[in-house]
């Protein structure tokens, strides 16, 4: 009876703990504003004294709101703002003058207008390997870590954020090697298998557990009594070819004595405007709407990627000074925001990024500001970009024209550092959306910065409105700013066996096999 009453002033003790916990969340900090997408939207345009927003374009031909692929049309103010004139008029003609006034000045109008300020206070992130286990990728041995990245929310634990990543470094080569972050969905590679003699201890005790949790299953296991429930997977198939330019990118840098991760962007933030308030951009707010300069859901993925780099740099098998990032699409866009404002990524693989990455804004063709500032897209971007769809305002009518930056400055912001821009085909599905001509076009005209700090562009004029785009599948490689189209659809796989031998030479990497 004691014993009874002990154990059940112990539940007690713990209930009230946990109760007293729970008190103590929702009395002490505010609790979190559960906006829909259209509803953090609509409070945005509030802030901002916007009545109206211009719809933004279908990317079906076949619409009356269609978007413009009329290139005559495409080019509304062809005049890019000069990425070597200060803002008091006078030119930069030294790599002094870039770092210490131009550099500032351009990072400071595309934080207030375009992807928005990290905040002062963003917290801490601890890193813990959840698995580790020595693995194989095809012929390749691997170590593999699954990672998470704890952001310390003491200040407002009402919101958690758990940064979910893979690590994956050759054992074949000698370290330290380079790595590339890659945006996508994190899994081991092949985990390792138990050993025969183990896996038929496993059998033993499956089979006893099942016939406890159902009798009549002994009789099953008597009728084959060689039969193994849990069998072991294919092995890692050390007879298959090795990898080529059709294998998977990951197995491609595997092969070339590169690392890899793989790093979940919605971990770090969601996708989507109702997510706002929630993810590391809802902790550092403690659960409340943006501001007009508050980050975006790009800026958050780049901050994340960031918070990669510092864990790769405790790595002793990592080269931290050869990381690099890679994504698609809107992660092609993260990705070069990524390169553009963390100085310590070596390189950047930008996959068919269109608006609000590579291409420029104020080009009218395919994708518009208007889609990214009035549709689902808003959230990637800091809320003073909506004035730029802006209709009807208090401070009246705005464009993609009225924005002081275009994209051939951010991308002049990874310079002198290794850039490739990577698009496919509008045959093959890398849509004429994207605006392949728009990047071209912002790439051109970064180049004089290239220059300027003594690297190599793409080695054609920076006169963005008469250089035309090369043919599909002639690279552009010659230097640390790269162009290359493939004849594939929405990827930038085709271009991973371009990218690598042109991203080693110039970091001068060469793997060397471990004896």
């Amino acid at each position: 009876m004691r014993k009874t009453a002990l154990l059940l002033l112990s539940y007690c003790i713990a209930y009230s703990s946990i109760a007293q916990e729970a008190k103590t969340d929702y009395t002490n900090y505010p609790a979190p504003v559960n906006f829909s997408t259209g509803e953090d939207h609509e409070n945005m345009m509030k802030q901002l004294g916007i009545t109206r927003l211009r719809p933004g374009f279908s990317g079906n031909e076949n619409d009356p709101n269609h978007a413009n692929y009329d290139e005559s049309l495409a080019n509304p103010c062809p005049l890019l703002p000069d990425v070597l004139t200060l803002k008091n008029g006078k030119k930069v003609t030294s790599a002094d003058v870039w770092w210490k006034q131009r550099r500032p000045e351009i990072a400071e109008e595309f934080e207030r207008e375009v992807y928005g300020r990290l905040p002062s206070n963003i917290p801490g992130v601890t890193w813990t390997a959840r698995i580790t286990d020595r693995e194989f990728v095809g012929r390749i041995p691997v170590l593999a870590k699954q990672m998470t990245g704890h952001v310390d929310n003491s200040s407002y634990p009402l919101i958690n954020v758990d940064i979910n990543m893979v690590v994956v470094i050759p054992l074949n080569v000698k370290g330290p090697v380079p790595v590339m972050i890659l945006f996508g969905r994190p899994s081991l590679p092949s985990p390792a298998q138990p050993m025969p003699d183990d896996m038929e201890k496993i059998n033993k005790a499956f089979r006893e557990m099942m016939i406890a949790s159902d009798p009549s299953l002994k009789e099953v296991f008597d009728k084959y009594p060689a039969y193994s429930p849990i069998t072991r997977l294919p092995g890692p198939g050390f007879f298959a070819p090795p990898p080529d330019g059709n294998s998977p990118p990951t197995e491609q840098l595997l092969a070339a004595g590169w690392g890899y991760v793989v790093l979940d962007p919605s971990s770090i933030q969601a996708d989507n405007g109702a997510g706002l308030t929630r993810g590391i951009i809802g902790l550092v707010n403690k659960g409340q709407p943006r501001k007009p300069e508050d980050w975006g859901s790009l800026r958050a993925w780049a901050w994340g990627a960031a918070r990669a780099l510092d864990y790769l740099e405790t790595d002793t098998l990592v080269d931290a000074r050869k990381v690099g990032i890679e994504g698609v699409s809107r992660y092609g866009k993260a990705a070069l925001v990524t390169l553009a404002f963390e100085p310590r990524f070596a390189v950047g693989l930008i996959g068919s990024s269109g608006k609000g990455g590579a291409t420029l804004h104020r080009r009218f063709y395919g994708e518009a500001v208007e889609n990214l500032a009035g549709g689902g897209e808003y959230h990637w971007m800091a809320g003073n970009y909506l004035k730029y769809a802006a209709e009807e305002s208090k401070f009246g009518r705005k464009t993609g024209c009225d924005l002081s930056v275009d994209s051939h400055e951010l991308i002049a912001l990874c310079a002198p550092r290794l850039t490739f821009v990577s698009y496919g085909i509008p045959e093959k599905g890398d849509a004429h959306w994207l605006d392949q001509k728009g990047s071209y076009m912002a790439v051109v005209a970064a180049g004089s910065v290239f220059k300027l700090l003594g690297a190599k562009d793409i080695g054609v004029s920076n006169d963005y409105m008469k250089e035309q785009m090369p043919p599909v599948l002639t690279g552009l490689l010659d230097g640390e700013l790269a162009w290359r189209q493939h004849d594939g659809g929405h990827t930038d796989a085709p271009n991973f066996q371009y990218f690598i031998p042109w991203a080693s030479g110039l970091l001068k990497y060469q793997a060397v096999p471990r004896r």
